[in-house]
């Protein structure tokens, strides 16, 4: 029996409605399409029934979200990698497909959208009969786990025990034996606070993401190593939390401006670099000249914004063929290896642009 087969059994529907549910199409009415989504949420993770260890053809590709234009630069990548190797590849955007929005009645019901995140979507991807799947920054690198409390249990634990291959791209996650391609995030934020410092900068500040973002927690740690080898102090009023975006990147910024008033910031990311660039424009001030600041990601935009951002590039198209080459790997019977023991590890690199200069 097939999956969608299963899921509309259970569910007492059609096929095709939950063809339409999952593919989040219109034509549906709300309670059929929670009914749908609450089976799919109860199905266990075994894929056995579902077809996710058939040879179909196609891998799951799962990204946060695609307002940042770093993650459609993967998307696209990983997609061409799986099409050269012969693999067809379904996209979801995980952040998006949470979104609700109120209805007018106060009770937070999706509007015109299922609300999916990852875990439904991972559920999806089973019944649609996937071999593997890649997660480009897993929501488990947004968890917090405290120091010296055993990690929690997690949905990617009980995939691994049914067997379904998967690979984490900027996702090293040491509490999991997930195969991992990443960019080595503290080396960034070593070396651009050690750019900063080489300028002549001392109070440079970090414009960080969520305090739980892992990659977050690893550029600190370097922004921290870089300031401590230079007899600096790294204290926690120079470093600002904010929702990951150009709007989160200005409302980190003006906090640190406001308080600590540094020379220079490194950021999380280049789409919150955009933001502080143009908080500072607004405040009257010039970059470089009264606030030097640093991105990471290298987008596209990052050469064209105004001044042109210095940032920390990632080698994109060789993460995610270094990616999307491992899973395929595994999922070759003749060539399969055991989970994990794979972790590769790539440098950022350092592109100097206008929007970093000595301290007036």
């Amino acid at each position: 029996m097939s999956g969608l087969a299963e899921i509309a059994r259970a569910a007492g529907v059609s096929i095709s409605t939950v063809s339409r549910v999952l593919n989040r199409k219109a034509g549906v009415n709300e309670e059929t399409r929670l009914r749908v989504l609450g089976v799919l949420a109860e199905l266990p993770y075994t894929p056995r029934g579902l077809g996710a260890l058939q040879r179909t053809g196609v891998i799951g590709l799962l990204v946060p979200e695609l307002s940042n234009p770093v993650f459609p630069a993967f998307a696209e990548a990983l997609e061409t990698r799986a099409a050269r190797l012969g693999y067809s590849s379904l996209l979801c955007n995980t952040r998006a497909a949470s979104v609700r929005r109120d209805n007018g009645n106060g009770s937070g019901a999706a509007m015109g959208e299922a609300a999916m995140g990852e875990e439904e979507y991972v559920r999806m991807l089973l019944a649609r009969g996937v071999e593997g799947m890649v997660f480009v920054s897993p929501e488990i690198t947004n968890v917090e786990v405290p120091v010296g409390e055993a990690p929690r249990p997690s949905y990617y634990a009980k995939l691994l025990d049914d067997g379904v291959q998967m690979v984490f791209l900027n996702g090293a996650t040491p509490a999991l034996d997930v195969p991992d391609v990443t960019v080595d995030e503290q080396l960034a934020g070593y070396t651009a606070t050690r750019h900063l410092i080489e300028l002549g900068h001392r109070r440079i500040g970090f414009v960080s993401g969520p305090a739980r973002s892992l990659p977050s927690r690893l550029k600190r740690a370097g922004w921290a190593a870089a300031l401590e080898e230079h007899g600096l102090p790294a204290d926690a009023e120079f470093v600002a939390h904010a929702p990951f975006g150009a709007e989160g990147g200005g409302t980190a910024v003006a906090e640190l401006l406001d308080t600590v008033r540094p020379t220079a910031v490194i950021c999380s990311s280049d789409h919150m670099a955009l933001g502080v660039l143009r908080e500072a424009h607004q405040r009257g001030l010039s970059v470089p000249g009264d606030l030097s600041v640093v991105g990471f990601d290298d987008i596209p935009l990052a050469a064209y914004s105004s001044p042109a951002l210095t940032t920390l590039a990632q080698p994109i198209e060789e993460m995610a063929a270094a990616a999307v080459d491992e899973l395929v790997h595994r999922l070759d019977p003749d060539r399969r290896r055991p989970s994990g023991n794979y972790t590769r590890v790539f440098r950022p690199r350092l592109v100097l642009r206008e929007s970093t200069s000595a301290p007036r």
